[in-house]
C-alpha cells in the first residue's frame, strides 16, 4: 500500500512568493558578480579557499539501533531507538577515519513524537498531526531542548547532547544540526525556553489573518481540521490511541507549513506543521527593511551593522535568538531546511548574528532553484548551498545507466555556469530526502555510485556530503510503516541493516559485513581522505570536449578533468558505464599543459586512489596525450609525477 509522506519537497507556487519577491531587485546586482569561468582570475580565486569539508549526516535516531525486527508501525519497544550515547569515541573515531570533518546530527530538536513523555512535562502530541510513529524531525515542538527519545534518561536529554558535542569535538569533528525556519509544530510548546522567552504564537493576534508581529498566519473563523486520509492511509496503521479521533483543536486554523491556506489542508500537505511568518504579507509584499544596494558584495559584519538600526519582525528574532542559543552550547554549524521559503533577508540577519559570535559557523541552506542562488550565497551570507537541482539530478541518470543525454557535457556546462560559486555548492549523492543509491528504485547496487562520487567529491572545491550507510551499500528497503522503502524512514522507529552489520552490536569493526560492504567502505574512506588534498581545492579545468570530439572510442559514459595547482596536477577519469571502456587515448590540450607549466617529454602518471595503476604522459609540442583502459564503473586519479628519464 502507498504510503502517505512529503519527503519529496516541491515547493508551491503559493510558498515561493516571499522568495521570488524579496530576491527579484536584487538578483541583477547579485549576476553582475558572475565570472568567466574560463578566465584565469576564476581558477586563481579557487586557490585561496578553505579546504574541503567532509560531512556525514547521521539521521541520530538510528545510528546507535542494534534491534532488527523492523516491524510496520513498530513501537520503541518492538524495533528500538538509537541514543546520543551510541555515538562512543570508537564510533566516532570510525566516522573520522573515513575523512569526515563534519557531522550533521539530523532530529536532534525536539520534535513532535507519538510516545508519551508526559511524565517529564512533555505535552502529549496527537498522532492525528503526527507523520509517523517517531515523527517528522521537521516538525519541531520545542527550539530550546531536544528529542527525548535520544536520551538514556529523558529528564537529562540536554545534558547528554551536550556530552555528545564534546565528543565529537574530542574527536576533532564538528557539530551540525537543523534548524527549520519556515515552519514548526502545530503542536508548538517548548518548556525549556530561557526567561523571558515567548513562545511562538504566544503573543499573536488571532483575530487576523496577518500581522508583522504574528509569528503565524491564520484562517479568521474557520477551526482546523485534520485532512481527510488518502490511499488507504491510517493513523499508527489503524492502532487505537486515545487521541487518534480525526480531530485536533486549532481555534483559529493556522495556516499550513508548505503555504495551505484552508482550514483543512490536504493529505499531501505539510499538515502536521504550521507557516512562520516572515512578514510577508498574504498578498506576497514584504513588511520589512531591504538590505540597500551594493550589500551583494559586502561582508557579514556590514550585514550585522545594517540590521542594528533596524525593526524586524518578531520571528526574525525567535529564531536568531534560537541559533544563537545553540551556538552557545557548543554546535558549530546548522542546516537550514526549506531554506528558499524564508525571504533572503532575514537570512542576511540571522547569519550575520551567528558568524559575529563564530566567524567560522558552518551555515548550509537546502535550496532547489538555482535562479536565487548567488542571492542567498551573496545578500543571505551562506556558506554552502545543496547542488541538488542540477548536479546530482544530472548524475543520478547517469548511475542509472541512462543514455538519451549527454549527461557528462551537461556535468561539465553546470560546473562551468557556476564556476564564481562553486565552492558554495556542496555535492551529495545520497540524503534522507533522495533514494538510497542501492535501492531498486533508483540503481539497485551500490557500486554505480563510484564513478558519481568520485566526480561530487573532486570535480569542484565544495565540500562534499555522505549519509551514514551509504558508505556501506544500504538500500533503505524496509517496509516501516509511515515511510517509503527505497528510503531510510525519518519517521519510524527502525533498524538500518547494512549498516547494523557494520556497527557489529557497537564494536563498529565491520565485523558483521560482508566482503562487498566492507570494500564500498573502504572506497569511501580512500576517496574522502583524498578529497582533502589542496589540489582539490585549487584549479578545475575541463577536457571533456576534446577528448569527446577527438576519441571515437571516448563516450558520454566517460568524463574527464584535471585539478592543478602550482605544486600539484590531478587528472581524473571516470567511466559511468558497466562495461569496460575501449584503448583510450586522453589528450590533454596545449593551454592548459601550459597553465600547468609543464614542459615536452614523459611523465609518470600514478592513481592516487589505490596506488597500484599507472600509465605515462607524454608531452610533445605542447600537447599531452596518455593512453588508459578502464574496467566497469572504475574512476582514475592520476597523479602527474616525476618526468621519466629517456
Amino acid at each position: 500500500m502507498k504510503k502517505l509522506h512529503t519527503i519529496a519537497r516541491s515547493v508551491s507556487l503559493i510558498t515561493c512568493f516571499s522568495t521570488l519577491l524579496a530576491c527579484s531587485q536584487q538578483t541583477k546586482e547579485v549576476n553582475t558578480m558572475k565570472t568567466d569561468s574560463s578566465s584565469k582570475q576564476a581558477q586563481q580565486a579557487n586557490t585561496q579557499q578553505k579546504p574541503k569539508a567532509v560531512v556525514y549526516q547521521v539521521f541520530t535516531r538510528l545510528f546507535g539501533n542494534t534491534n532488527t525486527t523492523n516491524k510496520p508501525w513498530g513501537t520503541i519497544e518492538e524495533n528500538g531507538v538509537g541514543k546520543f550515547n551510541d555515538f562512543t569515541d570508537k564510533a566516532l573515531a570510525e566516522i573520522k577515519a573515513l575523512g569526515v570533518t563534519h557531522i550533521w546530527y539530523t532530529g536532534v530538536p525536539h520534535h513532535a513524537v507519538i510516545r508519551d513523555y508526559s511524565q517529564y512535562g512533555i505535552r502529549p502530541d496527537d498522532p492525528d498531526v503526527v507523520k509517523g510513529r517517531a515523527g517528522s524531525p521537521y516538525a519541531v515542538k520545542d527550539y530550546y531542548n531536544v528529542n527525548p527519545d535520544l536520551a538514556v534518561d529523558p529528564a537529562n536529554r540536554l545534558a547528554e547532547f551536550q556530552a555528545l558535542i564534546a565528543r565529537t569535538h574530542k574527536n576533532q569533528m564538528q557539530v551540525i544540526i537543523d534548524i527549520v525556519p519556515n515552519h514548526v509544530a502545530r503542536n508548538y510548546q517548548s518548556i525549556s525556553k530561557p526567561a523571558g522567552v515567548s513562545d511562538f504564537g504566544q503573543n499573536d493576534d488571532t483575530s487576523v489573518e496577518y500581522a508583522k508581529d504574528n509569528n503565524f498566519y491564520y484562517v479568521v473563523g474557520e477551526a482546523f481540521k485534520v485532512p481527510v486520509a488518502k490511499n488507504g492511509y491510517q493513523v499508527l496503521g489503524g492502532e487505537q490511541h486515545p487521541l487518534a479521533d480525526g480531530k485536533f483543536v486549532e481555534r483559529p486554523a493556522k495556516w499550513t507549513g508548505n503555504g495551505a491556506r484552508k482550514a483543512q489542508p490536504d493529505a499531501n500537505d505539510w499538515y502536521e506543521t504550521v507557516k512562520v511568518n516572515y512578514g510577508v504579507k498574504p498578498d506576497g509584499s514584504k513588511d520589512f527593511p531591504s538590505l540597500p544596494s551594493g550589500y551583494a558584495d559586502k561582508s557579514y559584519q556590514a550585514h550585522y551593522q545594517f540590521w542594528q538600526t533596524q525593526v524586524v519582525p518578531d520571528s526574525w528574532v525567535k529564531f536568531r535568538d534560537i541559533a544563537l542559543y545553540w551556538t552557545e552550547k557548543g554546535v558549530d554549524g546548522f542546516r537550514y531546511d526549506m531554506a528558499e521559503m524564508v525571504p533572503v533577508e532575514f537570512w542576511s540577519y540571522m547569519n550575520s548574528a551567528i558568524k559575529t559570535v563564530n566567524p567560522d559557523a558552518f551555515l548550509l541552506a537546502e535550496i532547489y532553484n538555482p535562479s536565487i542562488y548567488r542571492d542567498y550565497i551573496h545578500l543571505g551570507k551562506m556558506d554552502y548551498l545543496y547542488d541538488k537541482v542540477d548536479f546530482y539530478d544530472t548524475l543520478k541518470p547517469m548511475m542509472q545507466q541512462k543514455t538519451e543525454q549527454d549527461y557528462a557535457a551537461n556535468l561539465v556546462s553546470i560546473q562551468s555556469r557556476f564556476a564564481d560559486i562553486e565552492h558554495n555548492l556542496l555535492h551529495f549523492l545520497d540524503n534522507h530526502d533522495e533514494q538510497r543509491i542501492s535501492s531498486p528504485e533508483f540503481a539497485g547496487d551500490a557500486k554505480f555510485g563510484k564513478p558519481a562520487m568520485v566526480v561530487s567529491a573532486l570535480m569542484s572545491s565544495s565540500p562534499i556530503m555522505i549519509y551514514f550507510g551509504q558508505e556501506v551499500g544500504e538500500d533503505g528497503s524496509e517496509e516501516t510503516g509511515f515511510g517509503d522503502p527505497s528510503r531510510t524512514s525519518i519517521f519510524d522507529y527502525v533498524g538500518v541493516p547494512a549498516h547494523q552489520r557494520w556497527m557489529n552490536n557497537g564494536k563498529f569493526d565491520g565485523g558483521q559485513s560482508s566482503a562487498e560492504e566492507l570494500e564500498l567502505r573502504d572506497f569511501y574512506r580512500r576517496l574522502l581522505n583524498l578529497s582533502k588534498h589542496q589540489v582539490f581545492s585549487a584549479n578545475y579545468a575541463e577536457i571533456q570536449s576534446i577528448n569527446r570530439s577527438a576519441n571515437p572510442n571516448y563516450s558520454q559514459q566517460q568524463l574527464a578533468f584535471v585539478r592543478y595547482s602550482q605544486t600539484d596536477q590531478v587528472i581524473v577519469v571516470s567511466n559511468f558505464s558497466e562495461q569496460a571502456t575501449q584503448a583510450l587515448d586522453i589528450i590533454i590540450p596545449s593551454d592548459l599543459i601550459a597553465q600547468m607549466q609543464l614542459a615536452d617529454g614523459q611523465y609518470q602518471l600514478t592513481d592516487q586512489l589505490y596506488n597500484k595503476t599507472s600509465a605515462e604522459l607524454n608531452i610533445t609540442n605542447g600537447q599531452g596525450k596518455f593512453k588508459l583502459k578502464l574496467a566497469g564503473l572504475e574512476s582514475m586519479v592520476f597523479k602527474v609525477m616525476h618526468k621519466v628519464a629517456k
